[in-house]
């Protein structure tokens, strides 16, 4: 068994949204592979359904990033939200960083989610060429599900 974090209870959810998105939805292919959470632990690259046992995914692999390069090169808009790995690794730090340094160069509408992505693009010295950071990763996507956010209503109200 590998070590990666799985919320069992959600695998129900993840395979509804995948049924219904048909090939809609890309999901990485490889991944970064280390047989302890540690920056300088030892890590490979190998396809996501041969993680070997004992190990976790740390980051996206290489073929994920092209694939999911391919893709974002022809966004219009882009609402990011979460990094692709542990980028406060250097070793771990390469899809988040390439993904960031992409989108910097697509002309795409970005919204950064906040938090870790935010911290991310800063960290890739992309953050100035995202068209919005907000500081709220949680409260961004809320507000683009259409929820209503309470400091925003009390605005409002005023």
């Amino acid at each position: 068994m590998q070590d990666s974090l799985v919320e069992e209870g959600s695998l129900e959810t993840a395979r509804a949204i995948m049924s219904r998105a048909g090939g809609k939805l890309l999901l990485p292919v490889d991944a970064v592979v280390a047989d302890k959470f540690e920056a300088e632990a030892n890590s490979q690259v190998v396809d996501v359904d041969k993680v070997p046992a004992g190990w976790r995914v740390l980051d996206i692999g290489p073929k994920s990033i092209e694939e999911f390069g391919e893709v974002l090169k022809s966004a219009k808009l882009v609402v990011w939200n979460g990094p692709m790995g542990v980028f406060e690794f250097p070793k771990f730090a390469e899809g988040t960083f390439a993904i960031a340094k992409l989108l910097a160069t697509t002309g795409a509408t970005t919204v950064i989610g906040g938090g870790d992505s935010a911290s991310a693009v800063k960290k890739a010295g992309v953050a100035k060429q995202m068209t919005h950071v907000p500081t709220g990763g949680g409260a961004s996507l809320e507000f683009l599900e259409g929820k209503e956010l309470p400091g925003v209503a009390a605005l409002n109200d005023k």
